[in-house]
């Protein structure tokens, strides 16, 4: 096996920065390794000087250099609370606009997350016999989690998994199974699902973002802001939040923090805050 020295260790480090924010500590040292062992062997790369000349010089291998650090852990409904706020408070308002409505998840994993989004808001116009157009704009840096996403077919095991009451497998999944085993099913995204969302690779650590100032009525930024240092976390942060507007809806996850923005915001608990002022 290769061997990593401490130069060209921080040099990965510093990469990983550079590319998408990510920073790793000296605690992740093993981590880094192990990651960095399966990447040359995915790419067929048995010298580290080779791998990373290629990872500065190569989009394909650059890509995969951030594909193998990233973190997607995710799963259906996750923070409920966030989910039932949408059905409850924030969606009833946005319909009786009667526009429109735009929402941003900027961290859509393997699509867990906005499909919850969007079957909440099926859910919701059901509910209130609503009939507003909306769509979901779902971003990820990483293109093997979002082919994942667009494909929408999952293994769910029902007794780890937990759905909201008014959950109907069928209402929303297409089986792909035989079905003799009720616990775990394997189930692909129905086409009215699908056709709510839009997923595209976005890159957080940019320092523009594209899309327009107040475009968005709700946003969910959860559990992806703790991967960066805190002062890029305030600037990602800002730029996110110019991209709600006046009224609009942020959803933070449990460990994560507005900093100074909140002046910004009416917190309504649970990490679930209010737009107030630009």
């Amino acid at each position: 096996m290769v061997m990593l020295d401490n130069k060209q260790l921080s040099l990965i480090q510093e990469r990983l920065y550079k590319y998408c924010g990510i920073f790793l500590s000296d605690s992740k040292l093993t981590m880094i390794k192990n990651r960095i062992y399966r990447l040359m062997r995915d790419t067929h790369i048995d010298n580290i000087d080779t791998l990373l000349a290629s990872i500065e010089s190569n989009p394909k291998i650059q890509q995969q250099f951030i594909n193998s650090f990233t973190t997607n852990k995710t799963d259906f409904f996750r923070e409920d609370f966030h989910f039932q706020d949408m059905i409850d408070r924030a969606l009833p308002l946005l319909f009786k606009r009667n526009k429109p409505i735009k929402i941003y998840c900027c961290a859509s994993s393997t699509g867990q997350e906005p499909y919850s989004i969007a079957m909440s808001v099926l859910y919701a116009k059901k509910l209130y016999g609503a009939s507003t157009p909306v769509s979901i704009i779902a971003t990820d840096i990483d293109t093997d989690v979002l082919q994942e996403a667009k494909e929408g077919i999952y293994t769910i095991d029902f007794k780890i998994e937990k759905f909201p009451n008014w959950f109907e497998m069928e209402e929303y999944f297409t089986p792909l199974d035989d079905g003799k085993n009720p616990n775990v099913r394997l189930l692909k995204a129905k086409d009215k699902l699908k056709s709510m969302i839009t997923f595209k690779q976005m890159n957080l650590f940019d320092k523009r973002y594209p899309f327009m100032r107040e475009e968005f009525d709700m946003l969910f930024c959860r559990n992806v802001l703790i991967y960066f240092k805190q002062e890029d976390q305030q600037e990602i942060l800002s730029r996110l939040i110019d991209t709600l507007r006046i009224d609009g809806t942020f959803y933070l996850g449990h460990s994560e923090s507005l900093y100074h923005l909140t002046e910004k915001f009416e917190k309504l608990g649970n990490k679930t805050f209010v737009k107030i002022k630009a």
